[in-house]
């Protein structure tokens, strides 16, 4: 009965939180858990104290959103820890003039989050059904400059290549050809690479001016594998 009780009364409390405690939460998210730990880029930094993280997640997780780790979101995915965001996105050094490719889009967080430090964001979930609703959610939330596609990453986006930077948030075991072909001459790619099961680290790849690639190891990290489609 105890717990019983406990469970109903969290779920009355998050049911009654307002936008200033979302707020406080957010600032307190990036304080603890983003700028302790390094994070330094100042737009990065006011978009994710302002991108409403609840809005992407379940509603039975929602008073975990701003917790420091993953959240379920259905189909067996998941939206990032807050801090992975901001490393990756940080790493991935995005200008207002650059057009992103984004494989995996999930809940649709990361997509929000490029999107106030790009140009436009180009992203592809594999998974239509939520394809489907962070498309809606994006829109309905007012994000303009992101298009969601429902298709197969490993295949890139051919149609609007080249891209001056790619994000993938899946881990595949090895970088897709297509989306080394599809970045741009001196574009740059954050990529987790490693087995499911295995040893996973995350990888900052450039492509230099004469096709050359770099590739820079910098952080051990646990992603979903990257599906292929059939």
């Amino acid at each position: 009965m105890k717990w019983f009780f406990y469970i109903t009364l969290s779920v009355s409390l998050l049911s009654c939180q307002t936008d200033g405690d979302h707020e406080k939460l957010r600032t307190i998210m990036v304080e603890d858990q983003i700028i302790e730990r390094g994070i330094k880029d100042p737009r990065l930094l006011d978009i994710m104290r302002t991108i409403p993280r609840h809005e992407f997640v379940p509603e039975k997780y929602r008073s975990a959103a701003y917790e420091d780790g993953p959240l379920p979101i259905g189909y067996g995915q998941t939206i990032s820890q807050p801090f992975i965001v901001a490393f990756m996105t940080e790493h991935l050094q995005v200008g207002p003039d650059h057009k992103v490719l984004e494989i995996g889009t999930g809940s649709g967080y990361q997509a929000a989050v490029l999107s106030g430090m790009a140009d436009h964001v180009y992203t592809i979930e594999i998974v239509s059904e939520l394809a489907l609703e962070s498309r809606s959610r994006l829109k309905t939330m007012g994000y303009e400059n992101v298009t969601v596609s429902d298709g197969d990453g490993y295949k890139g986006w051919p149609e609007e290549a080249p891209f001056d930077r790619v994000m993938v948030t899946a881990a595949p075991e090895k970088i897709p050809q297509a989306l080394l072909d599809q970045l741009r001459t001196g574009g740059r790619m954050v990529v987790p690479i490693g087995k499911q099961h295995g040893i996973q680290y995350l990888w900052v790849i450039t492509k230099q001016k004469d096709g050359t690639i770099v590739k820079d190891k910098v952080l051990p990290v646990r992603f979903v594998p990257m599906v292929k489609g059939e």
